[in-house]
């Protein structure tokens, strides 16, 4: 199953069990809101160790990314893909802050709980640095984008498109 529709089946069975949990008793609500702030604390932590990880090992280099060839090493790749992790995990927090505080939602403190954990669960460089799997198949660099409908997009690095990248690199330094 791929992710797109694993998301949409855990979301919808979380919500199904946010609607049986008594929001309005605020030590339920309280308990909700430790599990919401464990689980923040839990995934961002996790991006700050996969973070420190990186940055002590790794100097090699490989190419390319979309858009053009891209050489950087290993080190930088696997930083500025937890770098978007954390930066989503930021923007997920102030969306809850604002649900939560301003609009005074609660079932998606639940729900994002979960989620949260579910995506750290499925983050590439933490599965590699953290979990110890191998940098083979899907978690080769670069990591393919996942989409919801059908194959996961990704940067081209066939031979062909690495050498057609060149060319438009020569091409513009000649002009």
């Amino acid at each position: 199953m791929n992710s797109g529709i694993q998301n949409i089946v855990i979301s919808l069975g979380a919500m199904q069990v946010a609607r049986r949990i008594p929001f309005d008793d605020p030590e339920v609500l309280n308990y909700v809101r430790i599990g919401y702030v464990a689980s923040q604390v839990v995934i961002m932590g996790a991006y700050f160790y996969v973070s420190y990880k990186v940055s002590r090992v790794f100097q090699n280099t490989y190419s390319p990314d979309s858009g053009g060839l891209v050489t950087t090493t290993v080190r930088d790749y696997d930083l500025s893909e937890t770098s978007k992790l954390l930066r989503a995990a930021y923007f997920g927090v102030a969306m809850m802050a604002f649900f939560h505080l301003y609009m005074k939602y609660t079932q998606p403190l639940f729900i994002q709980a979960l989620m949260g954990l579910k995506n750290l669960y499925d983050a590439k460089p933490v599965a590699i640095h953290v979990l110890g799997k191998p940098a083979e198949g899907d978690l080769k660099r670069p990591f393919k984008a996942a989409s919801m409908f059908g194959a996961a997009a990704g940067p081209q690095t066939d031979a062909a498109s690495v050498a057609d990248a060149e060319k438009k690199i020569g091409a513009k330094k000649e002009d």
